[in-house]
């Protein structure tokens, strides 16, 4: 008998496991929950055999996910913000050195933790009216999650500082163009999409792809531990700052939670 979740669904069809995030009144925002679930379930994946694809999308059509969930954060010290990073950098890495293919297909805003969960996985498709970025510094904050690491490796060092330290959003085409995603499709293809792609991955042998994943991977990632715990060292350091626990009150006053913040 499957396991019920909270904040996910998960759904086996055939040789392909989705991963929907299932909080679609907060835009899908990734909270501790989501976290220790999505765990659990990458750990059920990866030990079953007939499971040869993973497809991880949001509920609905507003949002892949909109970032972490903001009225976690706004309560982190320094030491619960260490703690915080490195659970989602955790989980991350489960995605990202997972023994199968995974892709994200990104039905609308992914921004924050909701973009860091999408550079983790192998395939990024998007849907035309998608909406990527990394708004943390307006909190006076950084991407925790990988953000930092990933980004830059996958779009290059000047494309990643702007997005990050400017807080710029793109658009799907732009993403596109960028190399933030890999095809951009019309928000009805977008499951057929991600479907035919999973397909095609599920038709090769599974220990050449598990192989293939782990020697790239591994050719890109000399020094991305290292990375990693700066990363979480800096994360966690910003929330000792009265700056910025003055933006976060700040923005939480505005009540521009529903956009979804980081």
């Amino acid at each position: 008998m499957s396991k019920t979740y909270t904040t996910i669904n998960v759904r086996k069809e055939q040789t392909t496991t989705w991963i929907t995030l299932n909080r679609p009144d907060k835009l899908n925002a990734i909270n501790a929950t989501m976290l220790q679930e999505l765990s659990e379930a990458l750990d059920t994946i990866e030990n079953d055999a007939n499971v040869r694809c993973v497809i991880i999308t949001g509920e609905g059509e507003q949002a892949f996910s909109s970032g972490a969930d903001i009225t976690e954060p706004h309560k982190l010290t320094h030491e619960t913000a260490t703690e915080f990073s490195r659970k989602g950098q955790k989980v991350f890495s489960q995605v990202e050195t997972l023994s199968k293919p995974v892709v994200a297909a990104i039905n609308g805003y992914a921004l924050g933790g909701g973009l860091e969960l999408a550079l983790a996985c192998d395939f990024r498709l998007a849907s035309d009216h998608a909406e990527l970025g990394f708004p943390e510094m307006k909190l006076g904050i950084i991407p925790g999650w990988g953000g930092t690491q990933r980004l830059a490796k996958i779009v290059g060092v000047a494309e990643a500082k702007r997005l990050i330290m400017l807080g710029d959003r793109v658009k799907a085409e732009k993403a596109l163009k960028m190399g933030l995603v890999d095809k951009v499709v019309s928000m009805g293809k977008l499951e057929a999409e991600a479907e035919a792609l999973a397909q095609r991955l599920c038709e090769y042998p599974p220990t050449a792809l598990k192989y293939a994943k782990h020697a790239i991977n591994s050719g890109t990632q000399a020094s991305f531990e290292s990375g990693l715990k700066k990363e979480t060292e800096f994360f966690a350091l910003l929330f000792s700052k009265k700056e910025t626990k003055e933006k976060i009150e700040s923005f939480l006053s505005q009540g521009n939670k529903k956009e979804g913040d980081w």
